[in-house]
């Protein structure tokens, strides 16, 4: 089995270490700490219901990192995003060390930008935790849905669900309006029409590929007075993706992504809090050859590697 990168250690300034990704900062010179760019290594980390699993999943971050690029290349013309480079070999311009062999392919380096608080969810499914809203009140983050939807039903236009960002815990679901008090109308009204146009060309472009995105997650950023999309792009971690050739409204969908480490967990009736147990072998290699899948069928291309 291919080995797996937990957690990355490099001679830059660590800023953050999220669920899956670490964050540094890129020094602009000897003695300037803090530059103008990020590097984001994307480790093999996984998480379920909130809580980071003890074992990682093989070349999960080569792909969560490379399918990024690949959607930040095709929708850049649509919207603007923070991507610089994919790291793919020890020698980064702008970077002045040499980095390990263990972050090519699984790092990028890209521009900062001031972070807006806010997961911007775009569903074109009605699934998930919008299923379950839509059957208490009919409606999803304020937006009203037709009555007698059925379960991963497509919707007749893709809706703008928004939740907070939370540190830790669940993320709720709040309304339009709530993200303009966050973000400003201005912030506001680009999230909500760049999430939508992003979320469109990719489900469209997948649907060709036989995938179909059920939902997806964006985060944005401010970056000179403007509003950019940052962090991953339609990723197996990020989205929901099903094949299409086995789609059924009425019911659960097969998928794509981490489904079989939750269903595992289910299974095994874990009360879903810390510690979260070690994952058979079979459950990971599972997991890890439906990653591999979905960023072959979407970009045609092997994983660059280290």
């Amino acid at each position: 089995m291919t080995s797996t990168l937990i957690q990355s250690t490099l001679d830059l300034p660590l800023l953050a270490r999220g669920k899956v990704r670490d964050v540094y900062e890129v020094p602009s010179g000897p003695n300037k700490p803090r530059g103008d760019n990020l590097l984001i290594v994307a480790t093999d980390r996984v998480s379920a219901f909130d809580v980071v699993l003890p074992t990682g999943i093989p070349d999960k971050g080569l792909v969560l990192t490379q399918l990024s690029a690949f959607w930040f290349e095709l929708t850049g013309g649509i919207v603007p995003n923070h991507l610089i480079q994919v790291v793919d070999s020890p020698r980064v311009p702008g970077i002045d060390l040499e980095l390990p062999r263990e972050t090519i392919g699984r790092s990028m380096l890209v521009r900062k930008a001031q972070r807006i608080d806010v997961e911007c969810i775009v569903r074109g499914y009605i699934t998930g935790s919008g299923w379950k809203d839509y059957q208490r009140s009919s409606e999803v983050s304020g937006v009203k849905l037709p009555p007698n939807l059925k379960e991963s039903q497509e919707l007749f236009e893709p809706i703008f669900t928004p939740t907070t960002k939370a540190e830790e815990g669940h993320d709720l679901p709040i309304t339009y309006e709530q993200v303009a008090e966050l973000a400003g109308e201005q912030g506001a009204n680009a999230a909500r029409l760049r999430s939508l146009a992003v979320y469109r060309y990719g489900r469209d472009y997948a649907r060709e590929r036989g995938i179909i995105i059920a939902d997806t997650k964006f985060e944005f950023g401010w970056r000179d007075n403007e509003v950019i999309l940052i962090d991953e792009c339609l990723t197996p971690d990020s989205s929901r993706f099903w094949p299409a050739d086995e789609y059924k409204s009425g019911g659960p969908q097969p998928s794509f992504d981490k489904q079989y480490v939750r269903d595992y967990l289910e299974d095994i009736a874990w009360n879903k809090t810390p510690p979260a147990p070690d994952l058979p072998p079979e459950v990971v290699e599972r997991t890890a050859e439906k990653y591999r899948e979905a960023f072959q069928r979407l970009t045609g291309r092997e994983l660059i590697r280290g």
